[in-house]
């Protein structure tokens, strides 16, 4: 199993601490705008903004929050509009990484991204450079014991799963950007309880970091990239044994 994956997991229980902050709900708020503004906001209508509804829904933001948002995108009430941008870029030891923004300054947000990448040992790449390396997938996490993995794999290979991984606490669900509702509609249907469910670039190829010298410089970009306000996604083509990320997140 990936130290990739188990960086999924780590990352989901992130985002519950910082939904705590209000952090996360501001990041959601904004992406269910810009869904709703490029898509309308019917969610029957648009799949985009009915994964980026299910990942609020996740992540436990009131639905209040998400009706404004929603109203925001569609020009119902007055708010800042955002654009989405794309960056890409490498951390040390080559590792690709790839950032999705949602900006109001391009500008701003674009000098923010080159900084983070070179205070820490990264660059930023010209478009391109790294996109090839990654996919589109669904995520879908759960805790273990939300189901074995016989009656698991049952269900969500039936409903047009890729994969399962076994995360040591969790079970990770892949699937193609496509099949991502109807896994999960699947999986809520039969009565297994979903962490989160979304979208992801899923890296295509992976840079082996073996030890923690190799790993510390390349998480400390991912994690600066992630505290920036705009910065919504962060991935990246690593490996990492499971004892040494484990080790160096704690």
């Amino acid at each position: 199993m990936s130290g990739h994956s188990k960086w999924h997991s780590i990352k989901h229980a992130k985002g519950a601490a910082d939904a705590k902050r209000g952090k996360l709900f501001a990041r959601l708020a904004r992406q269910i705008e810009v869904a709703a503004r490029a898509g309308g906001g019917d969610i029957d209508a648009n799949p985009t903004l009915r994964t980026m509804i299910q990942k609020a829904r996740d992540g436990s933001m009131p639905k209040d929050n998400i009706e404004r948002a929603i109203k925001r995108g569609t020009g119902e009430l007055d708010g800042v509009r955002y654009e989405p941008i794309t960056y890409e870029g490498y951390a040390p030891n080559g590792v690709a990484v790839l950032v999705e923004a949602l900006t109001d300054n391009r500008n701003r947000t674009g000098q923010e991204v080159k900084n983070i990448f070179t205070r820490n040992g990264g660059s930023l790449a010209e478009p391109g450079a790294v996109a090839w390396q990654f996919e589109r997938k669904g995520i879908v996490l759960l805790d273990k014991s939300a189901a074995d993995e016989d009656t698991l794999m049952g269900v969500a290979v039936d409903a047009g799963a890729d994969d399962i991984a076994d995360l040591g606490d969790a079970w990770e669900v892949t699937t193609g950007a496509t099949e991502l509702h109807t896994v999960r509609d699947a999986l809520d249907a039969a009565g297994i309880a979903v962490a989160s469910s979304d979208l992801t670039m899923h890296p295509s190829q992976m840079v082996p970091l073996a030890d923690a010298a190799a790993a510390k410089p390349v998480l400390r970009v991912l994690d600066a990239l992630e505290e920036n306000d705009d910065v919504q996604n962060v991935y990246a083509n690593f490996d990492i044994p499971d004892e040494v990320l484990e080790a160096v997140e704690a």
